[in-house]
């Protein structure tokens, strides 16, 4: 049986120049670096500069990935940017991003998971593609987060940064099998009684604020694992593969204590995951793209390797999805 799928053709990442490490935050905050670390494995992150938006970041990942991919913008039908952190309430940023790249024509709009956004917005791209009703399309996470911390909550500020990465997708025939290159899976989740674990304290309907985020680390992480391993185990039976079977774990890049916890579920050896944790801290929708983009870069990831990629994120939200290389 010939069926359609959509397939990753190109990757791409961008990175603010300004380095803030766990040293200069002690200087801020009542924190270390050993404290930083020992707990969530980060030693430094970016943090976009004034003006610096997240369309801004989002369309420097975005050409990078069209660069690699080989692909023009006048051939994108469709682009799809997660983000939590918009360049305001409205328009889309993927609308701003769509003029910037100077595409004129196909569809754009944002995707708000929070830290699950990259793998919703796959979900939604990968779909329009499965259909029919885009043949290429972009897909990006760009997030400033650095622009809703309390910088006087050790407990949060420490966690996150600012970054973009994208993929672009594109349609291709196989045989309906797990042996098929491209996207083989995609599951995403929700459950919206655990919202005040994992939240920004503002809103335009709320409080007319911007907002701080407020999180509640412990039952974070408790919740974390337990989804994480649940999404990842239905993703696997409905491809039809084993744990063994897997080549790279591109996880959200939230806690290496939560990545190492997932691995060990699914009797990974650390050099079969992709960790950028401890450089990028937490970009939220950002994470795995920047992380699949270093991965193919730097060659780890090869043609015809199985990839998981998974998240969890305020909402809750959460999701897993499955490529063949």
């Amino acid at each position: 049986m010939t069926v359609r799928r959509s397939r990753i053709v190109g990757v791409g990442a961008y990175l603010p120049s300004r380095v803030l490490t766990n040293d200069d935050l002690a200087k801020r905050v009542d924190t270390s670096d050993e404290w930083i670390v020992q707990r969530t494995g980060i030693r430094e992150r970016r943090i976009a500069e004034d003006g610096e938006m997240a369309s801004d970041l989002a369309s420097a990942a975005a050409r990078q990935a069209l660069d690699y991919a080989g692909v023009d913008i006048g051939e994108i039908d469709l682009i799809v940017v997660a983000t939590a952190t918009p360049d305001q309430t409205f328009p889309a940023t993927a609308a701003i991003v769509q003029q910037k790249l100077g595409m004129v024509r196909g569809a754009a709009f944002d995707v708000q998971a929070v830290c699950s956004g990259f793998i919703y917005a796959l979900t939604v791209a990968d779909n329009f593609i499965r259909l029919g009703q885009a043949e290429k399309a972009l897909v990006i996470g760009a997030e400033t987060f650095s622009r809703i911390l309390d910088w006087e909550d050790r407990g949060t500020c420490v966690l996150f940064g600012d970054g973009a990465g994208a993929v672009v997708l594109s349609a291709e025939t196989g045989e309906g099998t797990n042996r098929d290159h491209g996207i083989l899976t995609t599951h995403i989740h929700s459950d919206g009684r655990f919202r005040d674990l994992l939240y920004v304290d503002g809103g335009v309907s709320s409080t007319g604020t911007v907002g701080r985020l407020r999180m509640e680390g412990r039952e974070v992480f408790k919740h974390a694992v337990i989804k994480l391993a649940e999404v990842v185990d239905e993703a696997l039976i409905s491809a039809g593969l084993e744990a063994s079977q897997i080549d790279w774990l591109v996880p959200h890049q939230a806690n290496k204590r939560i990545i190492d916890a997932t691995a060990r579920k699914l009797d990974l050896p650390p050099e079969r995951v992709v960790l950028t944790v401890d450089r990028h801290a937490n970009t939220s929708a950002a994470s795995i793209p920047l992380a699949l983009n270093e991965a193919v870069r730097d060659g780890r990831i090869k043609r015809g390797d199985i990839v998981l990629m998974e998240a969890m994120g305020g909402g809750f939200t959460w999701g897993a999805a499955l490529a063949r290389w």
